[in-house]
């Protein structure tokens, strides 16, 4: 059996792990993560470091054990506060961060030399020693991806890094990262694109791709930037402080998709659930989903997120949120 087929099989036995310290866990290549993470994008931007310590703090006592950060996030700052809020947990976590989006000129990209800079800096923000998913942010064409997996590749042999991943890419794109491998070389264990009830692209073909490849799959924007958490609704201003009175990505909540919602949340109070129940469990009937991870600005929106992926949703449920929100193949041909 070859190597790739050999980690094609070690995946679908093993991405689902029985209860771990009562937390569902499943894999990312050789980590064990929560299926429910804590996406740290607010951190430094709308959370200060108190507020950072109280969010990170209510994550571990719901055991969160998965934190997805990026060396862009509130301007750096994402991964300090982190760190900080960590402080001595920081060895019982799972800590995944990102580079190649810009952060000035200079730091920027997938250059090999640009890589071994950018994981010392997140290494000294982090407050850490290794990297446990360091993930590509976005594709950079202008660096062949095999230059790219090389320095990765260095990293994780010099024990800096223990996975990698990629986000923001396509089939075509994880294909050749696949092909680039050289024998032994580290290879991509996840993939981090955007994923939700209403947003089903993925399903056109990169799912299939992770089923194909072994890896896993995180989904961004779970929540479709809060239109699932119940608190837009049709008719209705959006809760003052919120991003979307804000007027950031205000689009979304337009007449179809808060339709959707409605029926969305319809459904979920017919089932004895709410429509953020409904929007992290129906995620994780993908089993090529890993973890779930949704950002957060209060203690209590990750206690909410955390209880929230405890909905075993039947088949005849599936279908019936088909119906709601169907995946539209064409849509997906046109994203």
């Amino acid at each position: 059996m070859t190597s790739s087929r050999c980690r094609r099989a070690r995946w679908r036995s093993g991405l689902i792990l029985a209860l771990v310290a009562d937390v569902i866990k499943r894999r990312i290549g050789g980590l064990r993560v929560s299926v429910v993470g804590l996406g740290c994008n607010n951190f430094g931007r709308r959370v200060d470091e108190a507020g950072t310590a109280k969010v990170v703090h209510a994550a571990l006592d719901a055991g969160i054990n998965f934190f997805d950060t990026a060396d862009t996030y509130g301007s750096t700052m994402s991964e300090e506060f982190l760190a900080r809020a960590l402080g001595k947990k920081r060895k019982d976590v799972i800590v995944a961060t990102k580079f190649g989006s810009t952060i000035d000129e200079e730091r920027k990209g997938a250059h090999p030399d640009y890589v071994k800079r950018a994981v010392e800096d997140s290494l000294k923000r982090l407050r850490t020693d290794r990297i446990d998913l360091y993930q590509l942010h976005k594709p950079d064409p202008t660096v062949p991806i095999a230059d790219t997996l090389g320095a990765l590749d260095e990293l994780v042999k010099q024990g800096k890094v223990r996975e990698i991943g990629c986000s923001n890419f396509s089939v075509a794109q994880l294909l050749e990262a696949e092909n680039a491998v050289p024998a032994g070389g580290a290879r991509f264990a996840s993939v981090q694109n955007q994923y939700s009830l209403l947003h089903r692209e993925p399903e056109h073909d990169v799912l299939a791709e992770c089923a194909a490849l072994g890896l896993a799959f995180l989904p961004f924007f779970p929540l479709a930037n809060g239109l699932l958490t119940g608190k837009y609704r049709k008719g209705q201003a959006a809760p003052e402080g919120s991003r979307l009175a804000s007027g950031w990505n205000a689009n979304l909540a337009d007449d179809a998709n808060l339709s959707k919602v409605e029926e969305l949340i319809t459904f979920a109070e017919s089932e004895g659930h709410s429509i953020l129940d409904l929007a992290f469990s129906w995620l994780l009937t993908r089993p090529m989903v890993a973890s779930v991870i949704a950002g957060a600005t209060t203690a209590e929106q990750v206690k909410a997120n955390a209880a929230a992926a405890e909905w075993d949703i039947p088949e005849s449920a599936l279908e019936d949120i088909n119906q709601i929100v169907p995946f539209e193949r064409e849509e997906a041909l046109r994203g």
